[in-house]
Parts: structure tokens; C-alpha cells; sequence
């Protein structure tokens, strides 16, 4: 059949008109090489596939097939004799992923060497296509020859900290595999969940995919190995392959609260509600740790049959380790010099045995850590070294997949998607050292591709969607056009805005390109003895829904644009929505009548600027247990020093204060406390005192410090005193430096 087909496209070229301006095509990522022709094809019931033979090309025609009915309606005919669009695999088209598409007003050629490049001219194809259902469409004639530049391309969800379903994951890989991102890669477990079911570990799943929020609900969520299968078919039938990441040795408390003996001390552990690093992990110098983990990839490795296994290897705190007996002699038997040697020797250990069963293994770039052997993969991710674990991977012989430039957790108005798209992963990152250039210039054929991870710490099922697109798409065309230049990124853009219209069909809830989709402020008006909530949108018809009695807002909840008055106290929720879609969890604001509401406070040390201002502490909102919330006035190695103007003697009972303990962040509460009062500013009375130790072994948590007298206290003046400790426990890193003071409000009532 290859003579015809060649005479076909040969018949083409004469009919392309090379200067003709392609302005209805907005292929995502753009061709390599695009040609527009006369005419179209009309494509209707009549239309026909004709196909190699074999179950993949079968299952690709099946495929296309549902892509055209779905898009537009049309069934297309089933005859043996009726084609009009042929698939074709053709040694003469270069390279795995590469393809040849051809339309002219005669039908569809779609040739490639492997069905990987079969599969993306059909997902081109699909691009060509009008969303308009219809008894016929047009395709616009085109001739396309296409590969990418670079083989890996990805996509990182963490389902630890937030658990996606199965359907969300599904819909993701539509997505992906539209716009050719051929690697999906799975964050399945870490600290806060454990989120495979592993048969011979029962209570991974019983006791490591469930913690208990600081609201005392319970959280969490599993994939069976039957969903995690079809996950994997569900990706495969798209060209989009599966890679599992289970962490070690460290971010592994949800594991080792399902199996405390594989920890250091051995002691009882708990599923962790907050984020961050902690100190309990795998224990190196017990050989029993590595039974367990090869017991885990065993079944890991047979649900997915990915060449590639990630075992993570970042934030690996070593307290645990410094101060364990077996780990320590491991490390004298061993002739290691310190415990990154350890961690080198767990790592290898790990590798070793992902080798035996044929397997590849990759690792976040702190495998390099102690020294790394060069045929480990390794995900580059920690940015702020500049250019020195790049340039260390690609010396020491590894290939390097580039992670750190794309984390779509990073703000919509931080990390834009113009800055994704003109990120270079070939060169180094500015500003460079000397003899950067030639180092990655030379070791060029090291750097598979690049991936952009989901951390889902303030990632979630209803907000994730806008974080991941339209970002993703600047990177897939990062990715497989390899171009970055101002040029280019206006080209892209005008295809963006074309593809927004597919995106609004599939019920994407994209985000804006350079903008948060809402940020919510609230204020006290204190002239009106009313809340004013403010909402800053990142689209103009983007709707703000509330409600003031704590319950979930609906599409059908009062609903406000910019600003709304909120005159009652109680549980205000708020929640973006757009096109009938949710965007957010909603937005939570705790609102108390506080006397000391919209008065006049200052401060002898100002708040950080980093989070809410000092009058937070006076606006009648009480902090959730998020200091990122917004409604936490936040000191850095400095005390707080606040004195409140009520502006007129008031009678009162109570001064409660709420401080947050989180060391994780090194958020620690005060070490004295003390409440006075005054009439005149001059004179002042204490009403109260407290002084509080620092207990590390607490879980993190919101301390209120609350003095109450049943007799009233009249004053005008309040002033809140609240110091930082001198002094911290050993074994807190870094000392009484570099730590926080937290307070949320000063409820006078």
C-alpha cells in the first residue's frame, strides 16, 4: 500500500500553497513544520477508516472514531471499502513520536514509523476538527510533518496530601494526551497519606490513607489495585505512560504509622494533618526496611509496567538516624563518612533492586546526595542552587528530567504561563558560572524532557484544574517545539485563545493566564458596624457565591461580583464560581462581634509584610489553623507590642488572643504573655500574665491565651505584650533564631 499513499502526498505538494496563512488552525503544540493547502475535505457518514492490522492500530482506529463522534457528531461508516482517512505506518517517517498528516480535498493520510507517532497525528487530526456537531465538517487542507524535541514529557500529581478520584485522574489524561504530554507521573504516597493498596500491607491503606484534620474529621482516600490497572489501560489507550513514585526514606509517615517498626525509635506514630518535613523516616540501619519497601515495589512494579520506577529520595531529614544505634554502625561497617552516605547507600541499595527486575529508577536531585550512580534518573527540582545539581547530574553521567522551573502549585500571577513558555531547560539558569554553557551544551543528550509537578498541599479536586491549565499547554508546546522566543509566545498565544472554546466544552475550569482566579479580603467598617468582603477576580465574569450560616454555597447561593456587606457575625463561606463551574473549596471567614473591632491599634515592632496586615487583629475575623489564610499577623525574630484605641472608656469581661504553634515553620507560641489597660495612655494596669514552655512533641496547633472577669473592666486602652523565647530546646534546629510569632485577633467582649 506504500506506493499509492507516497503518490498521494507527492499529488499533495503540488497543491500546497506554502505563503497561505493557516489562521483557522490553533494546533496546541504547533507542528514543527505546518503547510497549508487549497480546500478542505468534507467529512461526513460516508467517511471511512483504513487501518494496519494489528490490536494497537485497532485500538487507535476505535479511538479516533469516538474523538469524531464525540466532537461533532458524525458516525463514521464501517464499510471495508469507503476510507477517506488511512493511517499508516511508513520506516521513512523519523523518529518514535513523529508523524505525517495530510489533508486534501480528496481525504486523510496520517503516517508514522511506530503507532506512538500514529497516535499523536490523530490527536492533531482531532485539532482540525470544528466543535460543531453537523451532518458533515470541513477539515482545512494542511500538510504536517511533527516530532518532538524532547521524549519526556510530563505531568506530577500528588494525591498524598489531597486525594483525586479516579474520574479526575481519567479527565486529566484526556487533557494531556490532546496536547501531547506523553508521562503521568503518580505521586502516591508521602506524610500525610498513603494511597495505594498494597495486599501483603494491609494497614498502608486501614491506618496510612486516613489522618485526622485539626477539626477532628477524618480525611483521606485509596486506589485499589484493580483502579490503579485502570488508570494504567485508561492512559496507555491515550500514549500517556504511568510512572509510580513511593517515597523513601523520608516523607514516609503515613507508612510508618502503619508500621512504626520500620521507623528509628520504633515508637507509635500518627498520619500527620499539616504539611512540611518531619523527622521520623525509613530506618537505614534496619535490614528489615528493605524487605519491606522490595515487598511494596514487588507489587508496585507488577500493577505498572512502566520502564520507570521513582522512589523520591528528597527531604530526608537524618536526626533519626544521627541518633540510632544500627544506622550508626551501618555507617562505620560501611566506611561511610556521614549520614548523606547513608543516604547514598539507601538509595543505591534501592536501585539495585529496581535494576534486577529490569526496571529504571528515578529520584528527586537529593539522590546525588552522598553520591549517586549514573544510571539513575534524576528529577532536578531545587532551583535555588542555581545551575550546581544540574551541572552535578550531567557530569556524574545521569540523565535529568527538569521539574524545578515548572511546579504548577506556584501563584497564577508568579509562575504566568509566558514564563513557562519561555523557560529554555537546554541552557543554564541565569546567572551562570563559568563554563555552565559548555557543560550543558555538551551533556545536551542527557536532559530527557521536563515535567511539571501538582503539590497538592493547597491543591484540591475543585481548584487544581485552574492551576494546571492554561499553564500546561505553554508547557507542552515548551516542551515539544523546544521554542521560547517573543515570536513565538505571540503565535502561541493567539492559538491559546482559540483553544479556550474546546477547553469551556470539556468543562475545564481553566484559570487566567497571569492572574489568582479570586483573592477575598475582609474588613471592618466600623462607621457602618458592618464587614465589607472584597473579592479581586481574575475573570470578569467570574461569580462570587456566599453564605453566612456555614453551609456550602451552591450555584444558587446569593451571589456578589466585587464587593458585598456582610452585617451579621457567624461562618461566612465564599467560593468562585464560572461558566456553572466551582473553582475553589470555598473560603472560610470566622466573624465575631469584638469590641475592639475597626479601633485604631499600632505596634511598637511592625508586622511582616509577608502575611496579613497588624490591623488583622482587629477586624472581628478569627484565623483558621492555615497561616497562609490571611488573617495571621505574623512577627519574624521580633516581639509583639500592640496597644488597641478603643476611643472611648468601654465595660468588658474578656481578652482572648490566638496564637499559633507550628515548628514544622518554625512557628512558635510566646514565651510570655501579658494583657494591660489604661484610661489615659499614661497609667496602666496588668490584668493578666502567663508564661509558656516550648514542647516540640505537640502536635501544631492554635493556642488562645484568654483572661475573663466576671466583674467589668472599664478602659480606653488595651496594649497585648507577647515575647519571643531566648532559649529552644537541643533539638530544634537552628535555635531561638529565625522564628515566628503568629496572632490572629484580639477579641475584647
Amino acid at each position: 500500500m506504500l506506493k499509492p499513499l507516497l503518490a498521494w502526498c507527492l499529488g499533495l505538494s503540488i497543491t500546497i500553497a506554502s505563503t497561505q496563512v493557516v489562521a483557522e488552525i490553533t494546533i496546541i503544540p504547533k507542528p514543527q513544520q505546518m503547510e497549508a493547502g487549497e480546500g478542505s475535505y468534507r467529512l461526513d457518514a460516508q467517511t471511512g477508516i483504513d487501518a494496519p492490522k494489528g490490536a494497537r492500530a485497532a485500538e487507535i482506529t476505535a479511538f479516533l472514531r469516538e474523538a469524531i463522534h464525540s466532537q461533532t457528531g458524525i458516525e463514521l461508516s464501517r464499510s471495508t471499502h469507503v476510507h477517506g482517512i488511512v493511517l499508516a505506518i511508513d520506516p521513512t517517517v523519523n523518529g518514535e513520536e513523529a508523524y505525517r498528516l495530510s489533508v486534501t480535498p480528496r481525504g486523510v493520510i496520517i503516517q508514522a514509523s511506530s503507532d506512538k507517532g500514529l497516535f499523536w497525528g490523530v490527536q492533531t487530526l482531532r485539532q482540525l476538527l470544528p466543535l460543531e456537531h453537523g451532518a458533515s465538517v470541513q477539515i482545512p487542507a494542511v500538510h504536517i510533518e511533527d516530532a518532538p524535541v524532547f521524549s519526556y514529557r510530563g505531568f506530577m500529581l500528588d494525591v498524598g496530601r489531597h486525594f483525586y478520584p479516579v474520574s479526575f485522574i481519567k479527565k486529566q489524561l484526556d487533557l494531556l494526551s490532546y496536547y501531547k504530554i506523553n508521562t503521568f507521573h503518580w505521586h502516591l504516597t508521602d506524610d500525610q497519606g498513603w494511597r495505594l493498596q498494597i495486599n501483603r500491607y494491609p494497614k498502608l491503606t486501614e491506618v496510612g490513607a486516613w489522618r485526622t484534620e485539626t477539626d477532628g474529621s477524618r480525611y483521606g482516600g485509596y486506589y485499589t489495585q484493580a483502579e490503579a490497572r485502570e488508570v494504567v489501560e485508561y492512559a496507555r489507550l491515550r500514549n500517556v505512560t504511568v510512572i509510580p513514585e513511593i517515597e523513601m526514606p523520608g516523607h514516609s509517615m503515613a507508612a510508618l504509622a502503619a508500621y512504626p517498626e520500620f521507623s528509628c525509635t520504633q515508637q507509635p506514630l500518627t498520619v500527620p494533618a499539616t504539611w512540611g518535613v518531619f523527622k521520623d523516616i525509613y530506618c537505614v540501619g534496619n535490614p528489615h526496611t528493605f524487605t519491606f519497601l522490595q515487598h511494596v515495589l514487588d507489587e508496585v512494579m507488577t500493577l505498572f509496567p512502566s520502564s520507570y520506577v521513582h522512589i523520591g529520595g528528597d527531604e530526608a531529614p537524618k536526626d533519626r538516624w544521627k541518633a540510632c544505634d544500627a544506622c550508626q554502625a551501618l555507617m562505620r561497617e560501611q566506611g561511610l563518612k556521614d549520614e548523606e552516605g547513608l543516604q547514598s547507600y539507601f538509595v543505591k541499595h534501592m536501585q539495585s533492586y529496581v535494576a534486577d527486575k529490569g526496571k529504571t529508577m528515578v529520584g528527586w536531585d537529593e539522590i546525588l546526595e552522598g553520591g549517586a550512580d549514573k544510571n539513575a534518573i534524576v528529577e532536578v527540582w531545587r532551583m535555588w542552587f542555581g545551575n550546581d545539581v544540574m551541572r552535578k547530574a550531567l557530569l556524574n553521567g545521569n540523565r535529568i528530567i527538569m521539574a524545578g522551573p515548572f511546579y504548577l502549585d506556584s501563584p497564577l500571577d508568579v509562575l504566568t504561563a509566558k514564563s513557562i513558555y519561555h523557560t529554555d531547560i537546554t541552557k543554564p539558569t541565569s546567572p551562570s558560572t563559568q563554563g555552565d554553557d559548555e557543560v550543558f551544551a555538551e551533556h545536551r543528550g542527557q536532559i530527557l524532557g521536563g515535567e511539571a509537578p501538582l503539590w497538592s498541599e493547597r491543591a484540591n479536586p475543585y481548584n487544581a484544574e485552574s492551576k494546571i491549565y492554561p499553564r500546561m499547554l505553554a508547557f507542552a508546546e515548551n516542551l515539544w517545539t523546544g521554542k521560547h522566543d517573543d515570536a513565538a509566545y505571540e503565535d502561541f498565544e493567539q492559538r491559546l485563545q482559540a483553544n479556550y472554546r474546546w477547553l469551556d466544552a470539556q468543562k475545564v475550569a481553566y484559570g487566567p493566564e497571569d492572574k489568582l482566579v479570586a483573592t477575598y479580603t475582609i474588613s471592618f467598617d466600623a462607621t457602618h458596624g458592618a464587614w465589607q468582603l472584597h473579592a479581586k477576580r481574575g475573570f470578569d465574569d467570574l461569580h462570587n457565591h456566599y453564605t453566612v450560616n456555614g453551609a456550602e454555597p451552591t450555584a444558587q447561593s446569593p451571589s456578589f461580583d466585587d464587593a458585598v456587606a456582610i452585617s451579621h457575625a457567624g461562618t461566612l463561606r465564599v467560593m468562585p464560581f464560572r461558566n456553572g463551574l466551582r473553582y475553589d473549596n470555598a473560603t472560610v471567614f470566622t466573624l465575631v462581634d469584638n469590641l475592639a473591632s475597626g479601633h485604631p491599634i499600632t505596634f511598637a515592632q511592625p508586622a511582616a509584610k509577608e502575611y496579613a496586615p497588624g490591623d488583622a487583629l482587629v477586624d472581628g475575623v478569627i484565623g483558621s489553623t492555615d497561616f497562609h489564610d490571611g488573617r495571621w499577623a505574623a512577627w519574624h525574630d521580633s516581639d509583639i507590642d500592640a496597644t488597641i484605641d478603643l476611643q472611648k472608656d468601654v465595660a468588658f469581661h474578656t481578652i482572648d488572643v490566638g496564637f499559633l504553634f507550628e515548628p514544622n515553620s518554625r512557628i512558635l507560641l510566646p514565651e510570655h504573655v501579658a494583657y494591660e489597660v489604661s484610661s489615659d495612655d499614661q497609667h496602666w494596669t496588668s490584668l493578666y500574665s502567663d508564661t509558656l514552655s516550648v514542647d516540640l512533641a505537640a502536635p501544631a496547633h492554635k493556642q488562645s491565651l484568654r483572661f475573663h472577669s466576671e466583674p467589668a473592666i472599664t478602659a480606653r486602652y488595651i496594649r497585648i505584650k507577647a515575647t519571643q523565647h531566648k532559649t529552644v530546646p537541643a533539638e530544634f534546629p537552628n535555635g531561638a533564631k529565625d522564628n515566628w510569632l503568629f496572632a490572629d485577633e484580639v477579641l475584647v467582649q
